[in-house]
């Protein structure tokens, strides 16, 4: 199972953390992508698939103290703020702190 963390407009501001399947994080993650938008993801398979997975995975929360890692992180709303690879390594380094800079050189 891999953890997808959920960013969204909502006033409550949880972010909430569900488990996805290996096979429901490949259709929602494709290759080696970490960041989503939840339009990109239903226009790329399609309302039935796209909502047979995510109805799954709503369907597993895990409480933040218990997770393990965030594999992925899917947006809903917020599309222009992410990186255009989708990669959390490739966020400009205007956007982020140096140790964050190193780190991420690191992993590109």
């Amino acid at each position: 199972m891999k953890n997808v963390q959920i960013i969204d407009d909502a006033d409550n501001a949880t972010f909430s953390v569900f488990q996805a399947s290996d096979n429901e994080f490949a259709l929602i993650f494709p290759g080696d992508c970490d960041m989503e938008l939840v339009e990109h993801f239903v226009d790329r398979v399609g309302e039935e698939a796209a909502g047979r997975a995510l109805n799954r995975m709503w369907s597993r929360p895990i409480l933040k103290r218990d997770v393990k890692g965030i594999h992925g992180t899917l947006f809903y709303g917020r599309g222009d703020h992410i990186p255009a690879s989708k990669r959390e390594v490739d966020w400009a380094d205007d956007a982020i702190n140096s140790a964050q800079r190193d780190l991420f050189l690191r992993h590109r």
